[in-house]
């Protein structure tokens, strides 16, 4: 099998359309920019209407007749997740990208979502198995690709799977790491079960090293007033080119993920320099808790009960064909 290439050149993605969470700021506005400057056509689901407009002129300046929307998605509520799938597939336009990038770190305390759950386990994890879980005949009649946005804190921890939302002794670190193993070993699963019952799409990890975004900023809203020492030290490492990366730099794993004409379904991408914290994008070996096929096989039910949702155990009904489609 050829190895993807690691260029950070795209392909022509014109009749593409392309789904990206956490698109507002950050790491997932360079990406939204980037597949629409190939011609695709990006949806920005986003919890804020206010910073979804503001991406969206930050997108159709620097890109000149790209074609992007908003749609409402709160993650923290998997009432709003399901309501995003209702409008897609009333829609019923085939997805040929999914990008979930989308993620919140370590509130000082616990924090919980709409539904009771610990709020890192929810957005990055839960709210993420659901959105796949309603788009899926989408995902299927586009042949998509699916990334997952994980982090370097899944090279170490392990899913707490006995008290997934932290009731007892949370941890924020720790929760963030769990909840990114998770997201993880569901994306492999998913694409293990897409290969084994016929779905047509391929499913891959990707993680941006260490950037400044907003992760670690102040975020009163999760009782966070102010910057953390650790993303005031990331901001100035970056501005000196200094052991982490930046935030043109840090989106191009996803991207490789993304568009690489090989076959990359089962593969992570992240950057290739020292401790894969910045540096151009590779593939990469999988981090250790992410290699048990029976952690994958487990996290698959243990989340379909925690995000209420239930996905096809074989094939998948076809989908009408789309009017509109152009591939």
């Amino acid at each position: 099998m050829p190895r993807p290439r690691s260029t950070t050149t795209l392909p022509d993605l014109s009749g593409r359309l392309a789904v990206v969470t956490g698109a507002s700021d950050g790491v997932g506005l360079v990406v939204a920019r980037r597949l629409a400057a190939a011609g695709a056509e990006v949806l920005l689901p986003v919890r804020s209407p206010a910073k979804g407009r503001a991406a969206l002129g930050t997108i159709t300046a620097a890109v000149p007749g790209a074609r992007v929307s908003l749609r409402e998605l709160d993650l923290a509520s998997l009432a709003s997740v399901a309501a995003l799938g209702r409008t897609l597939a009333e829609e019923g336009r085939p997805v040929h990208l999914l990008v979930a990038n989308a993620g919140v770190m370590t509130p000082p305390a616990r924090t919980t979502t709409a539904d009771g759950h610990e709020l890192q386990l929810g957005v990055n994890h839960l709210g993420h198995v659901a959105l796949v879980a309603h788009l899926l005949p989408l995902l299927a009649a586009g042949r998509a690709r699916v990334v997952s946005q994980i982090s370097v804190s899944a090279m170490r921890g392990s899913v707490r799977w006995d008290d997934p939302d932290w009731e007892e002794r949370y941890d924020g670190q720790a929760a963030y790491s769990s909840s990114k193993i998770a997201q993880g070993l569901f994306a492999l699963e998913l694409d293990r079960r897409s290969r084994a019952h016929g779905w047509g799409l391929t499913s891959a990890l990707s993680h941006p090293g260490v950037v400044p975004t907003g992760l670690l900023a102040a975020r009163p809203e999760l009782g966070r007033d102010r910057d953390t020492p650790q993303v005031r030290l990331i901001r100035r490492l970056s501005r000196w080119g200094l052991l982490v990366g930046t935030l043109e730099t840090a989106p191009l794993p996803a991207l490789v993920a993304a568009t690489a004409p090989e076959p990359v379904g089962g593969l992570m991408f992240g950057p290739r320099g020292l401790g894969h914290l910045s540096g151009g994008p590779a593939e990469q070996p999988l981090f250790r808790p992410l290699r048990s096929s029976a952690d994958a096989a487990r996290v698959w039910g243990w989340s379909e009960r925690l995000a209420g949702v239930r996905l096809p155990e074989g094939a998948l009904e076809p989908l009408a064909p789309w009017r509109g489609a152009t591939s």
